[in-house]
């Protein structure tokens, strides 16, 4: 083992397999002033070792898209309970699509009705976390399908 080859010393080989955190973005899209079920969310996804990037209130699609590039984010959890679920998620799916990034995962929650959840799922969605869902469920959740990992899309989780 040479001590100048990075590739062989036992310092730099640990530093090379060391998997990075997930990095997730937590958004609140629209006019709603109630950011409660987001910051728990943000706080619940740190305190479990995910990197959380939190852009505040009042984001637009576009602002939160913007975001989650510049930052190389593994996915996005949106929080929405103004009824604007079906332009919010919709749209972000569309840009991070049209910005190359649809390997993006996007997931979120709110009060969103069932027949809107159903075509969210289908829009790209991945998953959409009912009022009363555990945080222990998101978090497992986000670990097991956030950041390339394998697992099954399009579930509304209550």
């Amino acid at each position: 083992m040479s001590r100048t080859d990075p590739d062989t010393h036992p310092r730099t080989r640990s530093l090379l397999v060391q998997p990075s955190p997930l990095r997730v973005v937590v958004a609140k899209p629209g006019l709603v002033g109630h950011d409660r079920g987001a910051k728990v969310v943000a706080r619940a996804l740190r305190d479990a070792g995910v990197e959380v990037i939190y852009t505040g209130l009042h984001q637009t699609p576009a602002q939160i898209v913007a975001t989650a590039v510049q930052e190389d984010v593994d996915g996005i959890g949106l929080s929405v309970l103004s009824g604007a679920h079906m332009t919010a998620f919709t749209e972000v799916v569309k840009l991070l699509r049209q910005e190359d990034a649809s390997n993006t995962v996007v997931f979120g929650g709110g009060i969103i009705p069932e027949d809107d959840a159903a075509s969210l799922l289908e829009g790209g969605v991945a998953a959409l976390f009912t009022p009363g869902t555990s945080m222990a469920t998101v978090v497992e959740w986000v670990k097991t399908h956030v950041g390339g990992s394998e697992g099954s899309f399009g579930r509304v989780i209550p």
